[in-house]
């Protein structure tokens, strides 16, 4: 796809969001079934299955997927598919790019050993290398706007109200 058949998908969604914004709201929304014997979720994407389990480092298997890994592939996906969009919409030449996430954590915090050991990442580093033959503007550009329109890594930069509950129900088909 190229900046101006980009734009054409895009004009008239960004023509609708500015004379109606209550149509630019949306609820996306992602569920799963608990296997508490397992210590496994089974989650239902748009795109198959995707069963999560503890990480090796809490005693899982390695055998199903980690949510701090897919916390990360969500990072990576969402800052891949940005930065495309960005350098198409900029015309910033990118031949090809690869995206690479990576985050800190300490196992002690999740499992209770240490209440001082922080629950969650301390730290995650998004990294590009691009084949390009665009000056170092506008990489830092490419950078600045992949950075500013990117839903996961903005979430992640500046948390959103999260709560949580549990309701009592009478049982749940598997």
């Amino acid at each position: 796809m190229n900046a101006d058949e980009l734009k054409v998908r895009q004009a008239p969604l960004k023509d609708q969001y500015r004379h109606e914004p209550d149509r630019a709201r949306w609820t996306l929304n992602a569920s799963g079934t608990i296997d508490v014997a397992k210590q496994t979720c089974r989650i239902e994407t748009g795109h198959g299955r995707v069963l999560a389990g503890l990480h090796p480092a809490t005693g899982g298997s390695g055998n199903d997927a980690c949510s701090g890994d897919m916390l990360l592939e969500s990072l990576a996906a969402c800052a891949g598919v940005t930065l495309s969009a960005v350098a198409t919409a900029t015309a910033i030449p990118v031949r090809t790019a690869r995206v690479t996430v990576e985050g800190d954590l300490d196992f002690r915090g999740t499992l209770g050993v240490d209440k001082t050991a922080p629950v969650g990442f301390s730290a995650i580093r998004l990294r590009f290398a691009v084949d390009s033959d665009a000056d170092e503007a506008a990489l830092a550009t490419l950078l600045k706007l992949t950075e500013r329109y990117c839903v996961i890594f903005q979430t992640l930069r500046q948390p959103s109200q999260l709560t949580a509950v549990v309701e009592r129900i009478q049982g749940i088909a598997p």
